[in-house]
């Protein structure tokens, strides 16, 4: 039988700010499942744009500039409003963290108990339970405490079974970023004979829209920093655009199906120059700047369809665990490094100088 402590390690975040709010912990007490729910003792995690944009406070209409802007020091008071994913007041003390891998520890009133041992995924966007539409949703390390301890709480059918030989931190980077990236996939529907342009390939969110659009047989153009071209080649991308280079002088206007950005910032404008007539436009994100410069005549004189994606369906999550446990998608990993040092941990995931993801190793033996 599983002992569960009372106490576990974690990372609580006191408030809006700079690295000095996040706090490790060696005594935060162990949550118990309440019905309905499973505790999910955490082997890896994972650090996302979204940690960060919580962090600081990026989600608050208050803020125009892009994520790296405030991601030392934050914003100040301008986003105690709303700041949150949400865009509602985040409740303090929170412990982040929407990816990770783990094994079910314990089982709340009405869970089967056979559910514990299982190795799992958490979906990191979770639909409300009073949600009629399937969008009302949080997100898991932000409206509730996340991956970043040692144990965490979640409703039983949003804890994912995965049968799979990857290790904890292998596996600790796929709910949130590629979960996000299945999603805008399948909301654009590509497929085998679309072309298309994926920017910020080398991140954790591009680097699993390259390989899951490679999955679908797209062709696919990926756009990356000057050294990553061989890593990005290497997990997928037909052709490479550098960061910072001309979109129209590259690839032409008119030349690729869909685009799926999550970096948006200054450069967005020839995005829509490069679609096709009847082209889609999939978003996920804003790192380089969420106020970008949009003539609409781009959009309607071409007949594009944009779509925007935050909720992930549970199909597509399905999807997911089926395209890792078939092995035909693959984990991109830069760097591990140990709870404690989660702050050494996002300047490094800042710097943007990584390709893939940056792991936090939660338990020192692996969770299976």
């Amino acid at each position: 039988m599983t002992v569960i402590p009372k106490k576990m390690k974690g990372v609580y975040l006191t408030g809006f700010g700079g690295y000095d709010k996040l706090e490790y912990r060696e005594d935060i007490p162990v949550p118990a499942p309440k019905a309905g729910e499973v505790l999910v003792k955490i082997g890896a995690a994972a650090v996302n744009n979204t940690d960060i944009n919580t962090r600081i406070g990026w989600y608050s209409k208050n803020v125009k500039t892009a994520t790296s802007v405030g991601g030392t020091e934050g914003y100040g008071s301008d986003v105690r409003e709303d700041g949150s994913w949400l865009g509602l007041p985040l409740e303090f003390p929170r412990i982040q963290g929407a990816d990770g891998c783990g094994c079910i520890a314990a089982v709340g009133e009405g869970v089967d108990e056979a559910r514990i041992g299982e190795r799992v995924l958490i979906r990191n966007v979770q639909e409300l339970p009073a949600s009629e539409r399937g969008l009302e949703c949080f997100t898991h390390g932000s409206e509730c405490d996340g991956t970043f301890c040692e144990y965490t709480t979640a409703r039983s059918e949003e804890v994912f079974q995965i049968n799979s030989a990857l290790t904890d931190e292998e596996l600790a980077v796929f709910p949130c970023a590629y979960a996000t990236a299945n999603n805008l996939i399948c909301r654009v529907n590509i497929n085998e004979n679309d072309r298309i342009l994926v920017t910020g390939a080398s991140g954790g969110v591009g680097s699993a829209l390259v390989q899951i659009a490679k999955a679908r047989g797209a062709c696919v153009i990926g756009v990356c920093d000057t050294g990553k071209e061989d890593a990005v080649r290497g997990y997928g991308a037909d052709e490479i655009i550098l960061r910072g280079e001309d979109y129209i002088e590259k690839l032409g206007e008119m030349s690729v199906d869909a685009v799926l950005d999550m970096v948006a910032g200054e450069n967005w404008k020839q995005l829509l120059k490069v679609l096709k007539k009847g082209g889609r436009l999939g978003m996920c994100g804003a790192i380089a700047g969420p106020i970008v410069e949009f003539d609409v005549r781009d959009m309607y004189l071409k007949d594009l369809s944009f779509f925007g994606t935050t909720y992930q369906t549970r199909d597509s999550m399905l999807q997911l665990i089926e395209l890792i446990e078939r092995g035909r998608i693959r984990p991109i990993i830069a760097g591990i490094y140990p709870l404690k040092d989660i702050v050494e941990a996002q300047k490094v995931f800042l710097a943007k100088k990584h390709v893939g993801k940056i792991v936090l190793k939660v338990s020192e033996e692996q969770v299976l």
